[in-house]
C-alpha cells in the first residue's frame, strides 16, 4: 500500500506533553504506566495501524524511547519539508528522540506479527538529578543526541524489566521501577548524553564528516546520488546525516551534490572544448534534455549559451 503525502492541520502544537503526542498518531493503547510506581517514568504500550500515512509530530520536552515489541517495519522520518530518511526495525530496536522542533513520520509494517511499541519518557526531575550527579553540570547543559532504529542490549534488558512491572498485578513494585528507572537514566547520560556546546554542534555536521562526505561526493560526480552509502561512509542514520549536513550547508544533501556537478561541468565548458553531451555523462547525466534542464535551472543559462560566453566573469555561478 502506497504511503501519501500528509495533508496540513490546521494546527499543530509545537510542543506537547507525552499523553498530548499520542493524539497524533493512530493505533490502540494497550497499558499505561500510571499508578504510584510510575512517578520518574512514564511508559505506553501501542498496538499501532500496520500503515501509518504521513503525519506532523510536535516536540515533546521529555527524552522519549521508542522500543519495537512486536513486528517489523519501515519506518521513515524527515524535517519539516525535507527529505525522507528510512529506518528498517524489528524487536528490539529503539529511536530516541528529544527534537525541538516538530517532525514528520510515517511507517509500513510487514509480516504477520503486530506491530506493537513502548513509548518511554524519562522525567525531567530524574534527568536533571542525574546530569547533576554523574557530571556535575546543570540540566540545561545537557542533553541527548537523536537515534533512529538502532540497538543497545542494555535498554532492551531495561525495558523488558519495566514491562514486567507494568503488567505485574498491583502495577508493580515502586522501589524497583524507580531503580530501573535510575539505571535506565544513567546509561542514557553515560552513552548518549552530549554537552550543550556539542548540542549545539550538533545541529551541523563536524568539520572531518563534512570534508569527508563533500570528497566522497566529488569522487563520485558520474554515479547516481546514494544517500545511504554517503551517511554510511561517515557513520551515521541518513536521517541525522541530511540534518546536519543541510544545517553545515545551508542545502540538502542531494541538492549539493547536484550543484557539485554543475560546477565541474562549469568548469568543463569553460576549460575545454569537450563536447555537450559527454560533459554531462561525465557529470552523470546520460540524457541531454536532462542535463540541459538541470544546468540552466541552476546557472541561468544553457550549457551551449554557457559555453559561448566563456570568460565572461559575469556568468552566474553554481553555489
Amino acid at each position: 500500500m502506497a504511503l501519501t503525502e500528509p495533508s496540513t492541520p490546521s494546527f499543530l502544537p509545537e510542543r506537547t506533553s507525552p499523553i498530548g503526542l499520542e493524539a497524533h498518531i493512530s493505533g490502540t493503547t494497550l497499558i499505561s504506566g500510571d499508578g504510584p510506581a510510575w512517578k520518574d517514568v512514564f511508559v505506553q504500550v501501542f498496538s499501532r495501524n500496520r500503515v501509518q500515512q504521513p503525519f506532523l509530530v510536535p516536540a515533546v520536552v521529555e527524552p522519549l524511547i521508542v522500543w519495537v515489541m512486536s513486528g517489523s517495519a519501515t519506518v521513515e522520518e524527515r524535517d519539516l519539508g525535507g527529505e525522507w530518511q528510512a529506518s528498517r526495525v524489528s524487536v528490539g530496536d529503539f529511536f530516541l528522540t528529544r527534537s525541538p522542533v516538530p517532525y514528520e513520520m510515517r511507517w509500513q509494517a510487514d509480516g504477520d506479527r503486530p506491530f506493537q511499541v513502548m513509548h518511554l519518557y524519562v522525567s525531567i526531575p530524574l534527568f536533571e538529578k542525574v546530569v547533576r550527579e554523574m557530571q556535575g553540570k546543570a540540566y540545561g547543559n545537557v542533553t541527548l543526541r537523536d537515534v533512529s532504529g538502532d540497538r543497545d542490549t542494555t535498554i532492551s534488558h531495561v525495558l523488558s524489566l519495566l514491562h514486567g512491572e507494568l503488567v505485574a498485578e498491583g502495577g508493580g513494585s515502586a522501589l524497583f521501577v524507580e531503580g530501573l528507572a535510575q539505571s535506565l537514566t544513567v546509561h542514557l547520560v553515560r552513552h548518549y548524553g552530549i554537552a550543550d556546546t556539542e548540542a549545539r554542534a550538533q545541529n551541523a555536521l563536524p568539520g572531518s564528516k563534512l570534508r569527508r562526505a563533500i570528497a566522497f561526493m566529488a569522487a563520485r560526480l558520474d554515479q547516481p546520488f546514494d544517500l545511504d552509502r554517503l551517511a554510511r561512509e561517515v557513520g551515521m542514520s541518513e536521517f541525522h546525516f541530511s540534518r546536519l549536513f543541510k544545517t553545515s550547508t545551508g542545502v540538502p544533501p542531494s541538492l549539493y551534490f547536484i550543484r557539485r556537478r554543475v560546477a565541474k561541468a562549469q568548469k568543463l565548458l569553460q576549460e575545454t572544448d569537450t563536447p555537450i553531451i559527454e560533459i554531462g555523462m561525465t557529470v552523470g547525466y546520460s540524457s541531454p534534455s536532462h542535463f540541459a534542464q538541470i544546468f540552466r535551472r541552476e546557472t541561468g543559462l544553457s550549457p551551449t549559451d554557457y559555453r559561448r560566453g566563456r570568460g565572461n566573469s559575469s556568468l552566474p555561478t553554481a553555489n
